[in-house]
C-alpha cells in the first residue's frame, strides 16, 4: 500500500510540475503578444505561475465563499473578474511581471484556463474521474457518510420532457449512445407509459415520488379556497403541494436523495428541490456542492467559457431558424440564452456531482431530474438539431454517473425515465393572432379578465431561483447575500395580501387552458356560465384552436363540449361527434378524473390536436409544450434493468404516474429494501 501511495503522490507532483512549467511558458508567450502584459524572462513567469497556484490553493476557497451568490447568478463571470483581481494582486508582488488593468488580467486567466483544459485532457490532472475519486471521497471520509451494503440501490435518472417516440429515434440515430448500449447489450428494456391529463412535471412527479397526484389539475391554477394562484415551481407552492401529497413514505423516504426535482419524495437528503429549498432544518442544503463546483478558479473560468459557448450556440441557432424560416418558432431573446446556459451547463454539472456523491456515499435510492432537454425543446422544438445536441449532453452526464457506480460501496441499478413528453406546434397566439386570455376578454367584455399570473415557463429560471433561495438558508455572508437576491426576485405575479382577485382568471399549462371565476364561490356550473356570461362557452367550443371544453352541469354532471357534439362523462353518453375521439381511448377516463378534483377550474379547455401533422397549439409561447392531451406529450418512457419486471400484462400501457410509483416501490421491495410494498397491479 505504501509504495502505491508514494508512487501516486510522485505522479501527481510530476503532473503538477509539468502544468506549472507549461503555464510559465504560456505566460511568456502572452507577454510577447498581449498588450498590457509583460514578464521579465522565464524566471518571472515561473514565479507568477507558482504564486498563482498557491493563491488558488489557499486564497481562492475563502474568496469564493463570499462571492458565491454573484458567481452563480453571473454564470461564473463574477468569479472570473475575481480571478483577474487576484492576478493583479500577485503581479504587484512579483516585480518581474506587469499587468495593466483587470481586463488584461481576465484575458490572461482565460488563456491559462484553456491551457489547463488541454493539459488536463492530456495528463488527466483533476479530470472528472479524479475529481470524484479524490475530492468527493475525501469529503465523504470526513463526514463518514459511506455505507457498505450488498443490497442494490436504485438511481432514478429522469430526462424531463422526453417522449417515448423521441427516445426511440434518439437511441436509433446515435443521439443517446450510452443508453443505446444498455439496450443493445440486453441489460435494459424500453417501455412506454401514459400520463394523466395533466402531463406536466408537478403532477407527474407527485405521482411518481409520492404515489398521489390528485387535485393537481395543471402546472398552475387558481385556488378559490386560498384566493390565489398555485404555481408548482414556486418554492412555497411546491412545499404546500408536497404537504398535501405526502404520507411520509414517499419513494425516497428510506435515506434517499432528491436532486433538482419539484417534490422531494420525502427524501432526507435534498438539493435544488423546489419543495424543500426554504427548509433550514433538512440535511444536504445547497452550499457545499456549489463550493466544490467552484473550488478551482480555472474550473470557474472554464465554466464561464462553456456558458459563453452555449449562449453563442443558442443565438446562432435562433438566427438560423429565422434565416431558414423554420416554423414553428418563437422569440428566443431576452434572458433566455442565460437561463439556457445555466440549465445546460451549471445545473447539469451540479447534478452529476451531487448524484455521484450520493453513489459514493452508498445512498439506497436517488432521484434526479435533468431539465436540459425539456428547456431547449420548449424553445427550439422537440427534435431540432440544437435540442438533440443537448440530449447527447444529458446522455454523457448519465454515462458519467454510471461510471462512478463501479467505485460505490454497494451495487446499483440504473433506471432512466421521463415524467412526460412534449408535443410540438405553432402556438394559439401565432395561429389566431390572439391569446386565450384575449379571446375570453373579447367575449366577456374589456376590463373583466385578468391573468392570474405572469410566471415564466423557463424551468431553468425556476431552478436558478431555487438555488438562490436555498443558498439563502445558509448562515453567514453567503446566506445573507443570497437572501437579499431572493427577496428581489420574489414573484410579482402573486397577489398581495388583501388585493381584490380578478373577476376571471385565465391560466395556461402548455396546450391546457384553465378559466376560473375567483369571486364566485364553488364550482361555477354550465348553466350559471350561460346565464351570467352568455356566448362564452359557445365561443370556446366552436373555436378552431380548441378541441374540447370541460364544464360541470347541474343536470348532466361532467360535460365535455366540442364544436359538433358533447360527451356526458358521468353517463357515458355521446351526443353528436365525440370531442374526445382524437385524444385516444382513455381520454374520457383522464378528463373524468380531473373533473372530480376539488381544485378543478370552472372551465378547462384543451387545444385542438391536428393528427395529420401531430401538432397542438400551446396557450403559452412555446414551440414544444406539455400539460394537456394530444400527441406525444402524454407518452413518456422508462428504460429499466431487464431483471426488474415491467407489469404491463396483455401488452397494455401502464397508465398514470401513481402506477409508476407502485412499480418503483415494488422494485425496491424486490431488491431487499425495507419499508416498500410489493407491486400488486
Amino acid at each position: 500500500m505504501l509504495p502505491t501511495m508514494r508512487n501516486g503522490s510522485v505522479r501527481r507532483l510530476s503532473r503538477l510540475a509539468s502544468v506549472t512549467l507549461l503555464e510559465a511558458l504560456l505566460l511568456l508567450l502572452l507577454a510577447e503578444v498581449l498588450p498590457g502584459f509583460n514578464a521579465d524572462g522565464f524566471g518571472a513567469a515561473l514565479a507568477l505561475a507558482i504564486l498563482l497556484g498557491l493563491a488558488n490553493a489557499l486564497l481562492w476557497p475563502l474568496l469564493i465563499r463570499v462571492a458565491l451568490p454573484f458567481t452563480v447568478l453571473t454564470l461564473g463571470l463574477g468569479a472570473l473578474l475575481l480571478n483577474g483581481v487576484v492576478l493583479l494582486a500577485i503581479a504587484a508582488i512579483d516585480e518581474g511581471v506587469h499587468v495593466h488593468g483587470v481586463g488584461t488580467a481576465v484575458v490572461v486567466t482565460l488563456a491559462l484556463t484553456a491551457l489547463s483544459a488541454i493539459s488536463n485532457a492530456i495528463l488527466a490532472l483533476d479530470s472528472g474521474d479524479l475529481w470524484y475519486r479524490h475530492v468527493v471521497r475525501r469529503q465523504l471520509k470526513r463526514t463518514q457518510l459511506a455505507v457498505d451494503s450488498d443490497v442494490p440501490g436504485i438511481l432514478f435518472l429522469e430526462i424531463d420532457g422526453l417522449a417515448h417516440e423521441i427516445a426511440q429515434r434518439a437511441l436509433r440515430d446515435g443521439n443517446a449512445p450510452a443508453l443505446a448500449r444498455w439496450l443493445h447489450d440486453g441489460s435494459h428494456e424500453l417501455k412506454r407509459w401514459e400520463t394523466d391529463w395533466s402531463s406536466q412535471t408537478g403532477a407527474c412527479q407527485a405521482g411518481i415520488l409520492h404515489g398521489r397526484n390528485d387535485d393537481m389539475p395543471a402546472f398552475r391554477w387558481w385556488e378559490k379556497e386560498h384566493g390565489r394562484a398555485i404555481v408548482t415551481n414556486h418554492p412555497k407552492d411546491a412545499a404546500e403541494l408536497e404537504r398535501r401529497a405526502s404520507d411520509g413514505r414517499g419513494l425516497l423516504h428510506a435515506d434517499g436523495a432528491s436532486r433538482a426535482n419539484i417534490l422531494s419524495g420525502d427524501a432526507p437528503h435534498s438539493l435544488l428541490t423546489m419543495s424543500t429549498v426554504l427548509d433550514r432544518r433538512r440535511q444536504g442544503r445547497l452550499g457545499q456542492d456549489y463550493f466544490a463546483y467552484f473550488a478551482s478558479p480555472y474550473g470557474v473560468a472554464l465554466t464561464f467559457m462553456r456558458c459563453l459557448g452555449e449562449i453563442v450556440s443558442e443565438r446562432w441557432s435562433a438566427i438560423q431558424q429565422v434565416r431558414r424560416d423554420v416554423r414553428p418558432r418563437i422569440d428566443r431573446g431576452g434572458s433566455y440564452p442565460l437561463m439556457r446556459a445555466f440549465g445546460t451547463v451549471i445545473q447539469l454539472d451540479l447534478q452529476v456531482a451531487a448524484v455521484t456523491a450520493d453513489v459514493l456515499a452508498g445512498r439506497p435510492v436517488v432521484y434526479t431530474t435533468f431539465l436540459a432537454y425539456d428547456e431547449v425543446a420548449h424553445h427550439s422544438g422537440v427534435e431540432r438539431p440544437e435540442t438533440l445536441a443537448v440530449l447527447r449532453r444529458v446522455d454523457r452526464a448519465i454515462a458519467r454517473i454510471a461510471a462512478a457506480v463501479e467505485h460505490a460501496p454497494r451495487p446499483y441499478r440504473l433506471v432512466v425515465l421521463a415524467d412526460h413528453g412534449q408535443s410540438q406546434g405553432a402556438t394559439f397566439l401565432q395561429r389566431y393572432h390572439e391569446s386565450l386570455e384575449q379571446l375570453v376578454r373579447r367575449t366577456c367584455g374589456d376590463g373583466s379578465v385578468a391573468a392570474a399570473t405572469s410566471a415564466e415557463s423557463d424551468e431553468s429560471r425556476g431552478q436558478l431561483r431555487a438555488g438562490i433561495a436555498e443558498l439563502g438558508t445558509r448562515p453567514g455572508v453567503t446566506g445573507r447575500a443570497a437572501r437579499r437576491l431572493a427577496d428581489r426576485q420574489t414573484e410579482k405575479a402573486q397577489l398581495e395580501a388583501g388585493e381584490q382577485p380578478p373577476e376571471i382568471a385565465v391560466m395556461a399549462s402548455g396546450n391546457l387552458g384553465l378559466i376560473s371565476f375567483p369571486r364566485e364561490p364553488g364550482r361555477v356550473t354550465l348553466e350559471q356560465i350561460e346565464q351570467r356570461r352568455p356566448g362564452l362557452l359557445d365561443t370556446l367550443r366552436t373555436h378552431p384552436g380548441i378541441g374540447f371544453v370541460l364544464v360541470r352541469s347541474e343536470r348532466d354532471g361532467a360535460v365535455v363540449l366540442g364544436a359538433d357534439g358533447r360527451h356526458l362523462l358521468d353517463r357515458g353518453v355521446v351526443e353528436g361527434e365525440d370531442p374526445l375521439a382524437p385524444y385516444g381511448p382513455r381520454a374520457a377516463d383522464h378528463v373524468r378524473r380531473t373533473d372530480r378534483f376539488s381544485t378543478c377550474p370552472d372551465i378547462v379547455v384543451n387545444s385542438t390536436y391536428w393528427a395529420d401533422t401531430d401538432e397542438v397549439a400551446a396557450f403559452e409561447e412555446l414551440v414544444g409544450s406539455h400539460g394537456g392531451l394530444g400527441g406525444t406529450q402524454a407518452q413518456p418512457f422508462v428504460l429499466h434493468p431487464a431483471e426488474l419486471p415491467w407489469p404491463a400484462a396483455r401488452g397494455e400501457d401502464v397508465v398514470g404516474s401513481e402506477t409508476i410509483h407502485r412499480i418503483f416501490c415494488g422494485w425496491l421491495h424486490q431488491l431487499g429494501h425495507d419499508g416498500y410494498d410489493a407491486f400488486t397491479g
